[in-house]
């Protein structure tokens, strides 16, 4: 029986750790955490807010997730899409979804993200 998510994995082009961290902690403020050994040789950084994970794996044919995306679950909807958007992120708000407001936004590579927060 499933239980719950561990974490979501996106890709990301070599090099781009720098950029990934800027983004994943100033931007996001999420803390990065370490890889162990065996899987920080192949790059990459991982990434954690709460209970919420993310890893970034280098990938030698990357292309950005366009569709595809993980949608994150935020309390403060509008001030985290300020804190973003004060950082230079761009936001991309969405009111298709009943019961949440939602918006949407890139990582440096390119990979979407999806933001959510339900209507109470």
């Amino acid at each position: 029986m499933l239980t719950a998510v561990d974490h979501v994995q996106l890709a990301a082009p070599a090099g781009s750790e720098d950029a990934l961290r800027a983004f994943y902690t100033d931007v996001l403020g999420m803390t990065e955490i370490p890889k162990p050994p065996a899987l920080a040789a192949r790059g990459g950084c991982w990434f954690r807010a709460g209970p919420v994970q993310l890893h970034l794996g280098i990938d030698p044919d990357f292309r950005p997730a366009r569709k595809a995306h993980p949608g994150l679950r935020v309390t403060g909807i509008a001030a985290y899409a300020a804190r973003l958007a004060d950082r230079g992120a761009q936001v991309t708000w969405d009111d298709n979804l009943p019961g949440h407001r939602r918006f949407y936004s890139d990582d440096p590579v390119g990979n979407r993200l999806e933001f959510l927060e339900p209507v109470i």
